[in-house]
């Protein structure tokens, strides 16, 4: 096993906190593990790791060389990825996932322009609202709408994205517009299954103010939601890329904006360092800049 290589087991057993989960991510043994460790204790010539049966924690010196580590590691990737780009054709497969919307508006275009410029390179495509595991799932890139935990993972922030209450121009002419969010409590709502107690939370002076609001109709599908708004059948919530367009056919009218709740940032994500393959790293690349550029446009 090489320096390198032991590296990257250490940075993912100090992030993982665990011998075994750091075995799993690198298709090896946990003595695999831990013998590459004892050997990086050998060169340094200190403990890196403090391993009890409940828990795995870094040492002082263990936090200083797990940073060092790291810049190595990095600076190793960017030197791979300049060499490959000068002198390779990238080729094999790519698995990218996103929710369903978001990925038929906005990252299919990214799909079929990213394949028209590296021919040999095929990918694995999964549209889907749930968040699909990178290591069980074998995803190597993903786009995630949401506040992100700490991880092992590599998160190129694109942009935010906000959530919106919203309602067609009939049913706000008939019913009224809602000026604060206690007003939604005479208003019939499009809500969806799984929010508990159908309760909306507002921003208020700095705080959340929670709103139960009265369901017409509940469901599970963002499109039949909107497509129900857009009839005049109620008042409902989405993000704001969902009903870009209807806004502006004017279709559908964003309601309650002084009252948002802070913008939910979006993520391209893939692996980090040395398990990123070139083409894996190529394509959070390619794709960071034009989501990044749709984002801007949308909220502008």
């Amino acid at each position: 096993m090489d320096r390198f290589e032991a590296m990257g087991i250490f940075v993912s057993v100090a992030e993982l906190r665990s011998f075994a989960a750091a075995a799993r991510r690198h298709a090896l043994s946990p003595a695999g593990v831990t013998r590459a460790v004892a050997a990086l204790e050998a060169v340094v010539g200190a403990r890196l790791l403090h391993r009890t049966t409940r828990a795995v924690r870094l040492t002082d010196a263990g936090a200083t060389y797990l940073g060092h580590c790291k810049r190595i590691l990095s600076d190793v990737q960017a030197a791979e990825v300049s060499a490959v780009s000068a002198h390779a054709e990238l080729s094999g497969l790519i698995t990218v996932t996103a929710p369903v919307m978001f990925g038929r508006l906005h990252v299919g275009p990214i799909i079929h322009a990213f394949l028209k410029r590296h021919p040999r390179v095929s990918l694995r495509v999964i549209f889907a609202d749930s968040v699909l595991d990178f290591f069980d799932q074998n995803i190597d890139v993903a786009v995630r709408i949401a506040h992100l935990p700490d991880s092992s993972l590599r998160a190129i922030g694109v942009g935010s994205v906000r959530r919106v209450v919203c309602a067609s121009p009939s049913y706000l002419r008939a019913r009224g517009t809602p000026r604060v969010p206690s007003d939604l409590a005479d208003h019939d709502t499009i809500a969806f299954t799984g929010q508990a107690e159908h309760v909306w939370a507002f921003a208020a002076g700095g705080q959340h103010e929670r709103v139960h609001v009265r369901p017409r109709l509940i469901v599970n599908n963002v499109d039949l939601a909107i497509a129900a708004a857009r009839e005049g059948h109620g008042v409902t919530r989405v993000l704001s890329y969902q009903i870009a367009d209807d806004v502006a056919n004017k279709r559908l009218k964003v309601v309650l904006r002084e009252h948002e709740l802070s913008p939910v940032p979006v993520h391209v994500v893939r692996l980090e360092g040395r398990e990123a393959s070139a083409r894996v790293r190529a394509f959070a690349d390619f794709a960071a800049p034009h989501l990044r550029s749709a984002l801007s446009q949308l909220e502008s």
